[in-house]
């Protein structure tokens, strides 16, 4: 049986004018985001600040992690039009900061890349001034894949590790902690961009393989690192072993300050997006 939340685990509802406002604009535009599709608790509290990470390239994953909400099976097509619908939702929504996630989409030849440096391209034009980060799969490994996203100029190149590598098999079968490292060492190298990239906690990790990871995140060049509790989105999904407490959720920030990254957002509420543009603002400048 699932353990119940802990006393400290509250999820702030939030569904006042702003909420149904962003809702309304992304269903007229026919948008997705990772905040409805993989059910993100901070969804109510990040609509009603107007703010959303939007998902390209369908709702619909190739991939089939046991952590996620998102649905797995057979993509659709890709929307050539959808850079665009974002973009306007970005120009309505007056955004700032603009994130851009996307499903896995092992299907496509570039995994994708294409329509992530189209989407950049295009909040560039139609917003200038607004930061963009970019959320990406790993691509199977495609340098070419990603140096297309890089050459697009995104401020910021995330790529979520997730977990410790002795879980990869259980947690991301389809992945590869090796190839997730590798890309986020490459992006750092291009030079263009800061780097981040995000861990979730309790599906059986001890406390030194998480230290472990940070290490090795800081070694490869990441910059900025989110750190959360996992949620369990249903019985189909891995069950949570342990919830962490704010203070050892505190603890490993502290430990990423003394590991030298610009900047840790940790916390049981923290998801990868969460409160991006104050994360952008501590890493300062590239």
């Amino acid at each position: 049986m699932q353990p119940r939340h802990p006393p400290w685990f509250r999820v702030r509802l939030a569904q006042g004018p702003n909420y149904h406002e962003v809702k309304g604009l992304l269903a007229g535009l026919g948008l997705h985001t990772v905040c409805q599709e993989a059910r993100c608790p901070n969804m109510g509290e990040c609509f009603e600040s107007r703010t959303a990470t939007f998902l390209i390239l369908g709702p619909v994953c190739t991939r089939n992690c046991r952590f996620c909400a998102i649905e797995g099976g057979q993509p659709g097509l890709v929307d050539p039009q959808e850079p665009e619908r974002v973009a306007e939702a970005v120009r309505t929504l007056r955004l700032r900061f603009a994130v851009i996630t996307s499903v896995t989409r092992d299907d496509l030849p570039d995994g994708g890349a294409s329509l992530f440096a189209e989407t950049i391209r295009a909040i560039r034009r139609a917003n200038p001034g607004c930061g963009i980060e970019v959320l990406v799969p790993d691509f199977q490994g495609s340098a070419e894949a990603l140096n297309a996203v890089l050459e697009a100029g995104p401020d910021i190149l995330n790529h979520n590790v997730e977990t410790v590598p002795r879980l990869y098999p259980l947690v991301r079968p389809q992945a590869h902690y090796g190839r997730s490292m590798e890309l986020i060492r490459r992006a750092k190298e291009s030079g263009g961009c800061l780097t981040k990239s995000g861990l979730m906690l309790g599906v059986g990790e001890t406390w030194d393989e998480v230290v472990q990871v940070m290490a090795g995140l800081r070694q490869v060049g990441c910059d900025l690192l989110t750190i959360g509790q996992y949620l369990r989105p249903s019985q189909l999904h891995l069950p949570i072993v342990r919830y962490y407490t704010p203070e050892e959720f505190d603890h490993l920030a502290n430990v990423g300050r003394q590991l030298g990254y610009r900047h840790v957002e940790s916390g049981p509420l923290v998801r990868s997006s969460y409160h991006a543009h104050r994360q952008i603002e501590a890493g300062g400048e590239n």
